[in-house]
C-alpha cells in the first residue's frame, strides 16, 4: 500500500511515526466530495479493530456494538472539520474511546458481560498479553493452561483496571499504537502515556500473576 507519511520522523519516544495510509486520504476526499459509499470503505477497514477496543474498554459486548457505531456516525457526521493532520485511523480511534470511556463511567454499576465468552474476534491478542505479563516474572501458565484460560482471566483483570489504564494498555498491548498514537487519541502527553503505561502493566500482572502460583 503507497502511504503519505507524517510529518517528522519520530516521536518523543523514540518510536518510528506510523505513516498514514494514502488510500484512506482518498477515500476522506471522496466523501468530503458526498461519495458517502467510500466512508463504507473506512468503516469495513476499521470497524473491526474498533469494536475490538470499545469492548476492551467497556466490558460490555452489545454497549461495545453501540458505541462503535457511534463513532462512526459521529466521525462521518463531522468530516468536514476532519484536517487530516493524523491518520482517519487515529482519528476514529479518539472518537470511539472517547465515547466508550465516558459509556463506561456511566454506566459503573452496571453487569457486565462476562468477557471470558468465546466471542471476541481478536481474542489472540489478549492471550498474548497474558503470556507477556506473565513471562515477565519468569512463569509461563501457557505450558499448563490454554489460550482461551489465559485470555479469559487476562480480560478479567483488564476490568479491574481504573479506566484510564485500561485504556492505555488496550491502545498499547492489543492494538499495537505507538506513544504518540496513544498520545493523540487520549489528549495527554508522551511522558504520561508511559508513565500510565507502567502502571497499568504493573496492576495487570499483579492481578494476573496470582492466578497461576502454585500451591505451597
Amino acid at each position: 500500500m503507497v502511504e503519505r507519511p507524517n510529518p517528522g520522523n519520530s516521536g518523543s519516544s523514540g518510536e518510528s511515526v506510523r505513516p498514514i495510509p494514502l488510500e484512506d486520504f482518498g477515500l476522506i476526499q471522496k466523501v468530503k466530495e458526498g461519495h458517502t459509499e467510500a466512508y463504507g470503505q473506512l468503516v469495513q477497514k476499521y470497524q473491526d479493530r474498533v469494536f475490538n477496543a470499545c469492548w476492551r474498554i467497556c466490558g460490555h459486548l452489545e454497549d461495545a456494538r453501540d458505541l462503535t457505531q457511534e463513532a462512526f456516525l459521529r466521525a462521518l457526521e463531522n468530516i468536514s472539520a476532519f484536517g487530516q493532520r493524523s491518520g482517519f485511523y487515529t482519528w476514529i480511534f479518539r472518537v470511539a474511546v472517547n465515547l466508550a470511556l465516558s459509556h463506561r463511567r456511566k454506566a459503573s454499576r452496571r453487569r457486565a458481560m462476562s468477557l471470558d465468552q468465546p466471542a471476541d474476534p481478536r481474542g489472540a491478542p489478549a492471550a498474548d498479553l497474558g503470556r507477556r505479563t506473565v513471562d515477565e516474572r519468569g512463569n509461563d501458565p501457557a505450558a499448563s493452561a490454554s489460550d482461551a484460560e489465559l485470555q479469559a482471566r487476562v480480560t478479567r483483570a483488564l476490568q479491574g483496571l481504573d479506566d484510564d489504564q485500561r485504556a492505555v494498555i488496550v491502545l498499547r498491548d492489543i492494538e499495537g499504537m505507538n506513544y504518540q498514537e496513544i498520545g493523540e487519541i487520549l489528549d495527554i502527553p508522551g511522558g504520561t502515556v508511559r508513565s500510565r503505561l507502567h502502571r497499568a502493566r504493573m496492576a495487570l500482572r499483579q492481578a494476573v500473576l496470582p492466578t497461576f502460583s502454585q500451591p505451597d
